[in-house]
């Protein structure tokens, strides 16, 4: 393992210089739109990897424990997070941080349709997602009015 600029210990070296010139999409259910910029799918790299993400409304996925930290950066309309029980509800210009090994839940339990980015280190992949594709989406239900609206 390597540690790049910020003490972070990545599988492989990320080169100087990366050029997103066009994004890979990644299958997932429940309408929910994933393209990576950047990452093991699009430009093979392992340090890092960047989606731009699309969650309709009423959208939410199974419990998932990542091998990886996850940044969010919300653009447009809101997300749910479920960090340790407690929900987090961000908006458009704001961000959340979930470290890896923590269990995280993420839907957008409002009408309008969420858009955001995601940074991940190391990469996304799916095993390192730790999704819990056994447990129902139900066992965790986020409705809108059990999360605090955004400012």
């Amino acid at each position: 393992m390597e540690s790049d600029s910020l003490g972070l210990e990545s599988p492989a070296p990320t080169p100087s210089v990366l050029v997103a010139r066009e994004g890979v999409r990644i299958p997932v259910p429940g309408g929910k739109l994933i393209e990576e910029l950047m990452g093991r799918a699009s430009t093979a790299s392992e340090g890092f990897s960047l989606a731009h993400m699309v969650a309709p409304g009423g959208w939410t996925e199974p419990p998932q424990t990542p091998s990886f930290g996850e940044l969010t950066i919300v653009i447009r309309g809101q997300l749910a997070v479920e960090v340790a029980g407690q929900q987090h509800a961000i908006g458009a210009g704001q961000a959340i941080y979930t470290a890896a090994g923590e269990r995280v839940v993420y839907s957008n339990p409002f009408d309008e349709e969420a858009e955001y980015y995601a940074i991940c280190w190391p990469a996304f992949s799916p095993d390192g997602a730790g999704r819990e594709e056994d447990a129902p989406v139900e066992s965790s239900p986020v409705e809108s009015s059990q999360v605090e609206q955004a400012p």
